[in-house]
């Protein structure tokens, strides 16, 4: 049975542990308090951006020459370009491995077509590296400080591919922030832009535009510029979902380390009333025995 200086040095030991994920849940709570105050003003420019190009896309679906344009051109999906979100660090749960799981289901559910990645975070690239997977690009430590340029290059190579028809689709997969508790997986579809509902026959759109330009024209311009907002915008849910499920798995640690800490201590006492008792019964056997 372990000595009272083992169960000393176990409790210091778990203490020691206990004050470091507390300093890990502060740390990730300043940092997601940035970092969601970014996201939430990120959301509706976003938002707005993928409205107006989903009718841009209806308006110029019309013109003579849309047939031109690889913007418009829908084709069966078998090559896919995959844009793969994950963290660069660990010590955050489920969050990893939810994401894992979400791109092997995609895989599973589009078998039959050649599937290629674009990994950023460092825990997605040493997982597909030790498989048989097709990397576009890597991009390591770029969601410490994600900025605008950092998602212009790396959307930068899956647009030129689409544009110039070497693939079919752009998917991207990410944890979207919900809450401190939550996060919601997401698997969207960013190219070919997806149409607006027609409301009724004859209906091409949503919203009535008044266009100073050909609507192909502006379409040139814009659809590779919604790709980089729509790829800076994950960049910065998934920063703000990594930092949630840290904390959340920081504080976890911490009141798990409480605990052990209170059964070692109640270990440790056991211990000591059994030396005690252990020594008052041989004083008395003693004192008996001169007698």
């Amino acid at each position: 049975m372990p000595s009272l200086i083992d169960f000393r040095r176990r409790i210091r030991s778990v203490k020691n542990t206990q004050q470091i994920t507390k300093a890990m849940k502060m740390v990730s709570a300043a940092k997601l308090r940035r970092a969601q105050e970014r996201v939430i003003a990120a959301r509706p420019y976003a938002q707005v951006m993928r409205d107006m190009l989903a009718n841009l896309v209806a308006a110029a679906s019309s013109d003579d020459r849309s047939a031109d344009s690889p913007w418009l051109v829908r084709r069966e999906p078998k090559r896919v370009d995959l844009i793969f979100f994950s963290s660069d660090t660990g010590l955050a749960g489920a969050f990893n491995s939810n994401l894992l799981k979400a791109a092997q289901k995609f895989h599973e559910e589009n078998a039959g077509a050649e599937i290629t990645l674009t990994l950023v975070g460092r825990k997605g690239r040493d997982f597909y590296r030790k498989r048989q997977a097709t990397i576009l690009s890597e991009h390591i430590n770029v969601l410490n400080k994600p900025t605008y340029q950092d998602a212009a290059g790396i959307a930068a190579e899956v647009i030129r591919r689409y544009k110039d028809g070497e693939t079919d689709a752009v998917y991207v997969i990410n944890n979207d922030f919900k809450s401190v508790m939550a996060a919601n997986l997401s698997v969207a579809q960013l190219l070919p832009l997806e149409l607006p509902k027609q409301e009724g026959r004859g209906a091409t759109s949503q919203s009535d535009y008044l266009y100073e330009q050909s609507p192909l024209e502006m379409l040139e311009r814009l659809m590779p510029r919604f790709v980089e907002v729509a790829v800076y915008r994950a960049m910065l849910e998934t920063v703000a979902a990594y930092q949630a499920a840290r904390m959340t798995a920081m504080d976890t640690a911490s009141s798990n380390a409480k605990d052990v800490i209170d059964s070692l201590t109640l270990h440790m006492n056991r211990v000591r009333q059994a030396a005690i008792t252990k020594e008052i019964i041989e004083v008395v056997s003693g004192a008996a025995a001169a007698e």
